[in-house]
């Protein structure tokens, strides 16, 4: 027993997914920490943070150093009226090393550096609609799993039901009350029937499949889903939800993020018209016996004004502002289309809550025709043609039920997306 104990706990260690149940909770939070867009999208963010630093490099000084050696062709001399002079060996090193400070430059490194910071909260709100969707594929799959299991069910149940018939036409055929044809025909009615239990059986292998590819298992590892009891979206109403995707919806923060960036941008590119202010300094030796001070200091203070580039900075400007102008016109475009989203997504909720008000009593209903056609068929009263139309009709009953219960829960977690909402922390509480 010991043993056994010791054996089932490094089972559960090591495969700790298998042999129990896969809350939504779980899942999704190992979605949000493992997913592979998650990665991307964090490196993406992380290239964007180190673009701010790098736009914050001018303000911080520029130190190099330096050392060389010069050889010249013919020593440099002077005249000094009928003298000449050597004034510098012709072969001599020079070592120094330079600092140069940027003092003032009319906004141009303060706009660069705003644009820098709002392209990394572009980055930041993209890397949180990329985790987003990677919860919102997880928790489609995961509704998909769980109807794929109700709908294995209910084939299950077909299958049985259909064997029940064919028991209940083969007394009635050993009893010589009815013909072989209806034993023939309960036989293919059951074997189609079987044929639909392999499809819904490979059905949910396959959204088995899906859920471990997004957790990155083993594509064949057992999956065993728990139904979930969250239900976040009574009472939103269309304009509520159209309030809330404008002010929250990612991609429309991204595009004002983008907006704001292409501004800072602008005043960049036009701060490259006006001087630049600079200090500049070093220290200089040089291995030279002409030099009467072969250590030198030297302290500079500049400005540098663009008087004419060939056009480049005017160039950048008018790219800048039809960049600027786009990206408006881009966002004016994407909040018609998050409405539009939204509303899909408000529409397909309320049809799919239609469908399960209307599928309620169809169950009781079809269960109630099944066992009075079968009573039927037993006293002989009613033919297996009635039988089998109740299985079917119970069977088609039963999947629509399961089929707008969870289509209802997609639909819910779909408007929840499009409103902007964040799904981790409404369904991985």
């Amino acid at each position: 027993m010991r043993r056994f104990q010791i054996l089932l706990f490094l089972c559960l260690l090591l495969f700790p997914h298998v042999g129990r149940a896969l809350t939504l909770e779980e899942g999704l939070k190992i979605v949000a920490e493992t997913g592979r867009d998650i990665k991307i999208a964090r490196s993406d963010e992380e290239v964007a943070r180190d673009s701010v630093s790098l736009a914050r490099s001018p303000w911080l000084p520029q130190v190099n150093i330096y050392g060389n050696e010069t050889l010249l062709r013919y020593q440099p001399t002077a005249r000094f009226n009928t003298v000449i002079a050597p004034t510098s060996q012709d072969q001599f090193f020079t070592y120094g090393v330079t600092a140069n400070q940027l003092l003032y430059d009319f906004g141009k490194t303060s706009s660069s550096i705003d644009a820098a910071k709002y392209n990394l909260k572009a980055r930041e709100i993209a890397t949180q609609r990329t985790r987003n969707q990677s919860a919102l594929d997880f928790i489609l799959a995961y509704y998909d799993l769980l109807e794929a299991d109700k709908l294995l069910q209910v084939a299950t149940e077909e299958v049985k039901q259909y064997e029940e018939h064919k028991r209940d036409a083969e007394l009635r055929y050993g009893a010589g009350v009815v013909t072989k044809n209806e034993v023939l025909q309960a036989d293919v009615t059951l074997a189609d029937s079987r044929q639909r239990y392999l499809v819904s059986d490979n059905l949910r292998s396959l959204r088995a499949s899906r859920i471990n590819s997004l957790l990155l298992r083993h594509l064949n590892d057992p999956v065993q889903p728990e139904e979930v009891k969250t239900r976040p979206s009574a009472g939103i109403t269309l304009e509520a939800a159209w309030a809330t995707a404008e002010a929250e919806s990612p991609e429309i923060q991204v595009l004002e993020a983008g907006i704001r960036s292409k501004e800072e941008d602008i005043n960049s590119t036009r701060a490259e018209y006006l001087p630049t202010f600079y200090l500049s300094g070093g220290y200089q030796y040089q291995e030279n016996e002409f030099q009467v001070y072969p250590r030198n200091w030297s302290l500079i203070a500049g400005m540098n004004i663009n008087l004419f580039d060939g056009g480049a900075t005017s160039a950048k400007m008018h790219i800048g502002k039809s960049e600027l102008a786009s990206l408006k016109t881009t966002r004016d475009k994407i909040v018609d289309a998050v409405r539009l989203d939204v509303k899909n997504a408000y529409l397909n909720l309320q049809s799919s809550a239609q469908q399960i008000e209307v599928s309620k009593t169809a169950v009781a209903q079809a269960e109630e025709n099944l066992r009075l056609q079968r009573l039927r068929y037993q006293e002989g009263v009613g033919t297996a043609l009635e039988v089998l139309d109740a299985v079917t009709l119970l069977s088609t009953t039963q999947s629509n039920t399961w089929k707008a219960l969870y289509g209802f829960a997609r639909a819910e977690a779909g408007l929840l997306y499009s409103m902007g909402g964040d799904l981790m922390s409404v369904y991985g509480k």
